[in-house]
């Protein structure tokens, strides 16, 4: 398997630090809101990727965390007059039902709470102040970017362009308090009566962003992880702190290799509340089964950017339909099928199931490539429109479902029937006409695009010496 890691800028042969086990730890949600469609595609691309290495024969302990103190979250509380659990309880549950809907294994993904660690993320903290690379300021702690090692490595920042820019952007009380404007807060001071906090050796207060996914890391994958990732807008500078943080305690490398997904834009454009193109998936259900929504964020290359528009989704959508079409195909053979010996002839056709089989996973050892690797599951739904039918041998049927079953959970792809109160008679026949044609003419390659385009439709044709015959899957 290689991955393009983001800390040496190419692919890399994936090597875990314990062999056949891999530790991950992806940056998940700050609970304040429902999660929108940026959320959801580091869920899925590194979902796909644990079930990838799942399926590869990997022992993968997984942890998705949940940021639920932040000062959003205290916003929201204020502004919604209830306590700030109240609104990580609310958004972690729509959370959850989300990711439901995206088909992730939940099951087994760790979901730490930041206010779950907090005595480790004090302990955490006053580890960096006692080695003298963090320091107390008026209550606040901040880490010392002097004393960090190389830091910019991730993002390839010059520290000197950091300090300058945020020499900018400071004021006079942020400035008198910190040794650097580039030093960043592991502990806040209280400011606000009621505001939640915790005792600690500096005074009532609560944790910096960055030093909760240190801390969380740590404690349940332990010093040094296999692999760490999340969406690109991480990299700086929450990525780059936790790793000046993390190494700078435990003076051990805090990841070997770095994952991020590119951003979506909308219509060609960067999604944004203020631009009026944001879309939460609670918007994009009332419309959409997520599990479209997931095939979709598989068609490209998970590091570069996606455009997210209705005519892409459509086109998803037909695009999946005529892959679960062959899937319930092969399930109507398999129960209608003899048990028979197989044939000369399926036994050489196995042969068609292991290069599938092999070209997935040579594409998505290519640092996950799902898009070829949805690819092969068409080349597969093609093999399964035109191979297999009703004289098919049951043992035969079903070796090939298992392979197609194995790459649909691959992916995390749910087979579902399409409803079928729109289909149009009038279109269908025409279609099928326009391929009779088309069969005339010995132009099969349109022959074989308009069996797909009813494959898509759910509609099975069937050729037959008293002309065609159709039915819906």
């Amino acid at each position: 398997m290689k991955i393009h890691n983001t800390l040496t800028r190419r692919k890399e042969e994936f090597t875990p630090i314990e062999d056949g086990k891999i530790r991950m730890y992806v940056c998940g949600p700050t609970v304040y809101d429902y999660m929108h469609i940026g959320n959801a595609r580091p869920l899925v691309v590194f979902d796909t990727f644990r079930r990838y290495m799942t399926y590869r024969g990997y022992d993968v302990k997984y942890v998705v965390n949940f940021t639920d103190v932040d000062d959003k979250i205290i916003n929201k509380a204020i502004e919604e007059n209830i306590t700030t659990k109240e609104v990580s309880d609310k958004y972690i549950k729509a959370y959850m039902e989300d990711a439901r809907d995206l088909n992730i294994d939940e099951d087994n993904t760790i979901h730490p709470r930041a206010t779950e660690v907090m005595d480790d993320i004090i302990a955490f903290v006053k580890g960096l102040v006692d080695k003298g690379v963090a320091y107390e300021s008026d209550g606040d702690v901040y880490f010392d970017v002097s004393k960090a090692y190389d830091y910019g490595k991730l993002s390839g920042k010059n520290i000197e362009d950091l300090i300058s820019g945020a020499s900018n952007r400071l004021d006079d009380k942020d400035r008198a308090k910190k040794k650097s404007p580039v030093d960043f807060a592991l502990w806040k001071k209280t400011k606000l009566d009621g505001e939640v906090s915790w005792q600690s050796p500096w005074g009532e207060g609560r944790p910096g962003w960055h030093i909760e996914c240190s801390t969380m890391s740590k404690k349940i994958l332990g010093e040094t992880i296999d692999i760490h990732a999340g969406g690109e807008d991480l990299e700086f500078p929450h990525h780059e702190n936790e790793i000046a943080q993390s190494e700078g305690l435990n003076e051990k490398t805090f990841a070997n290799y770095w994952m991020h997904n590119g951003m979506i834009q909308v219509d060609g454009t960067k999604m944004s509340k203020s631009l009026g193109n944001f879309f939460t998936l609670r918007d994009i259900k009332e419309e959409y089964d997520l599990g479209i929504i997931r095939f979709y964020l598989l068609t490209t290359n998970y590091r570069q950017p996606i455009n997210f528009t209705r005519e892409i989704i459509e086109q998803a959508k037909a695009s999946l339909q005529r892959l679960t079409n062959a899937y319930f195909k092969l399930e109507e053979l398999i129960e209608n099928a003899e048990d028979k010996a197989e044939s000369d002839e399926e036994k050489a056709m196995e042969k068609d199931l292991e290069a599938f089989k092999e070209r997935f996973i040579e594409v998505m050892d290519d640092d996950l490539n799902t898009a070829d690797g949805i690819t092969v599951l068409f080349d597969m739904a093609k093999f399964i429109n035109t191979k297999p039918d009703q004289e098919s041998s049951r043992e035969f049927l079903e070796k090939v479902f298992a392979l197609y079953k194995d790459l649909f959970s691959v992916l995390g792809l749910v087979a579902k029937k399409k409803e079928n109160s729109d289909i149009d008679v009038e279109t269908i026949e025409r279609l099928i006409e326009e391929r009779n044609l088309a069969k005339k003419a010995k132009n099969y390659d349109l022959a074989d695009k308009i069996r797909d385009d009813l494959s898509a439709m759910g509609v099975r044709i069937q050729d037959s010496r008293d002309g065609v015959k159709w039915e819906l899957m």
